[in-house]
């Protein structure tokens, strides 16, 4: 069986002129008052909200199950950016730069690194990008073809170091503010950030007994194994085999990897079982220096099975709640 996957992550931006810096200040006030979720103890502040779900299920519009943002640009929109914990910067597709009236060729052009491959994309420059408590001033973006999924772009982890993103996947429900500094909620599971040098969330994790470097993806619509995880697991891969998956990157670049489904990955005390893993050799890996030891990126396939999600860039913790029939 062949399957098709789609992975919306920049994970690295390198420009081929300089750009301008970027610029983080204090979020504008807004009116918005929402229903706000009890399990979530920090919601006192500035709320997202948009009139379509910010959690989209597999099973609705663009069938990839992604967490969409409402996200104002230029103080206009607001514009439904894919939340991407693996993209260094935000980006927006032509309609967007278009409907903004954003000139492309008025700033320097930089090159896109994606999973699947490279890409040389134009860029536009935004006097600012807001959401919640989150405000990025003047600041140069990539445009992108295609976010999948009926998205107009992508919210990367520029400007997050101070904040805490809330996930509530079972309400449809998300929350970006400034990070108070505290401890996972009762019934949260914490999870520490591994220290690196490349800015990706990434957290240990196990399969099986096999340690395994775990990059957190909120943008990919699948997880993918590299060749060294695909090496140390061959003969469970052989056993599930699920045929070909056919993975493009969000520079439109396309890979075949061989898809399988894996047991368990652990991380923390969470254990997914029968988790659907493509494996190949992917661009990204080797990128990331991460080519010669076992590493997975997991995506919204699996991070969509949870309850609640919590990325505190602050403490550099995820807390973690399970929904109640997971197993």
């Amino acid at each position: 069986m062949n399957t098709t996957l789609r992975i919306g992550l920049l994970v690295l931006l390198l420009p081929l002129q300089s750009t301008a810096a970027e610029q983080t200040a204090a979020a504008p006030t807004t009116n918005a008052a929402p229903v706000i979720p009890d399990s979530d103890p920090e919601l006192a502040e500035i709320i997202v909200q948009a009139p379509e779900p910010r959690y989209v299920a597999p099973t609705n519009r663009d069938r990839i199950g992604r967490v969409w943002v409402p996200v104002f640009i230029n103080e206009k929109g607001p514009f439904r950016l894919v939340l991407d914990s693996g993209a260094t910067r935000s980006a927006l597709t032509p309609k967007v730069a278009s409907m903004l009236d954003l000139p492309l060729n008025k700033t320097p052009p930089v090159m896109l690194r994606g999973v699947t491959g490279s890409a040389i994309a134009q860029t536009v420059r935004v006097d600012s990008i807001s959401v919640g408590d989150l405000y990025v001033g003047p600041s140069t973006v990539p445009i992108v073809a295609d976010a999948f999924g009926g998205a107009e772009g992508l919210l990367g982890t520029d400007g997050m170091r101070d904040k805490r993103i809330f996930i509530d996947f079972r309400n449809d429900f998300i929350n970006i503010s400034r990070s108070r500094n505290r401890r996972a909620a009762a019934g949260f599971q914490t999870v520490p950030f591994l220290k690196d040098d490349l800015n990706l969330l990434i957290v240990a994790a196990t399969i099986g007994n096999l340690p395994v470097r775990a990059i957190i993806d909120t943008g990919a619509q699948a997880s993918v194994g590299n060749v060294a995880l695909q090496t140390a697991l061959r003969r469970q891969i052989q056993r599930n085999s699920r045929g070909q998956d056919q993975v493009t990157g969000a520079t439109g670049d396309v890979q075949v990897g061989i898809g399988a489904r894996i047991s368990p990955i652990t991380i923390g005390d969470l254990s997914i079982r029968d988790a659907h893993v493509t494996f190949g050799d992917m661009h990204i890996f080797e990128r990331w220096g991460m080519s010669d030891e076992p590493a997975v990126l997991i995506g919204m396939d699996i991070l969509g099975l949870l309850d609640t999600l919590v990325i505190d860039y602050r403490r550099m913790e995820l807390h973690i709640k399970r929904k109640r029939d997971f197993s």
